[in-house]
């Protein structure tokens, strides 16, 4: 699935997708947006694959699409251009859904329209502190076509992400961070290094686990309290039976009863 401008590699259980466009600032065509769904199916199937790495080659992380290869407004009628959006698209969104495995953004640089809408579908975002973004769809009349105004409202709550949406200005890492859009601003000599630090870390878990509690949290947005307790209950019983749990509480159990002898 790697392809000159889409790269996949796979080391230490972590696969990383390169967006390689820089001169373009990594906006999408049709046929990277094709790479990546399959670059996402491969790491999905991979048991040897943990935790996945999104980034972009170069000054930007994803300018969105590529206005002169994903569609012609001029010519398309509306139901293609719909098709083109939610069929071929909005293919990485519905990839990303069905992922258990942790998707982090390492936003090395700007981040616009589509391109934020691909940040923030990932479920965890480290961004270099001059990288920038932007829901700029308003300044072109358009709306927020690759998820924007589901998953914005869910990191930084419906006013700011109205406020952002609707105004369509830009916003620094720290600013980003602060309003919870991004988890953590990193130098930008510093950022791959303390993404692929940080995933490293997820790689080693146990694999079961980490899989139940992010298929847990995407789901509590979308169940009451007690169909997440149920939830839980049945992936903590699942866990709790496996070898890796059983011999962590038996190391618990030795250290804890050894300190009080």
């Amino acid at each position: 699935m790697s392809s000159d401008e889409l790269l996949y590699t796979v080391e230490g259980g972590i696969a990383t997708i390169t967006l390689n466009r820089p001169k373009q600032r990594n906006a999408f065509t049709l046929a990277v947006i094709d790479a990546w769904e399959a670059a996402l199916h491969t790491a999905c199937a991979d048991p040897e694959v943990k935790v996945i790495i999104l980034t972009g080659n170069g000054k930007g992380f994803c300018a969105g699409g590529d206005m002169d290869t994903v569609a012609d407004a001029g010519t398309s009628t509306p139901l293609e251009q719909k098709n083109t959006l939610h069929l071929r698209i909005h293919k990485v969104a519905r990839a990303m859904d069905a992922l258990d495995k942790p998707v982090i953004a390492a936003i090395n640089g700007d981040a616009v329209g589509a391109g934020l809408d691909m940040a923030l579908m990932c479920d965890i975002r480290f961004a270099a502190r001059s990288a920038r973004m932007s829901e700029g769809y308003i300044r072109l009349g358009l709306v927020p076509g690759d998820g924007g105004a589901y998953f914005l409202p869910r990191l930084v709550g419906q006013a700011k992400a109205l406020e952002l949406l609707l105004g369509g200005d830009f916003v620094d890492a720290e600013e980003a961070l602060r309003i919870g859009m991004v988890n953590r601003v990193c130098d930008d000599a510093d950022l791959l290094d303390e993404t692929y630090a940080f995933a490293a870390r997820i790689a080693a878990r146990p694999a079961l686990p980490v899989g139940m509690i992010k298929r847990a949290v995407r789901a509590s947005d979308r169940i009451d309290m007690r169909t997440g307790l149920d939830l839980i209950s049945s992936h903590m019983a699942v866990v709790m039976s496996t070898p890796e749990a059983q011999q962590a509480v038996a190391t618990v159990r030795a250290s804890v009863l050894g300190d009080k002898a």
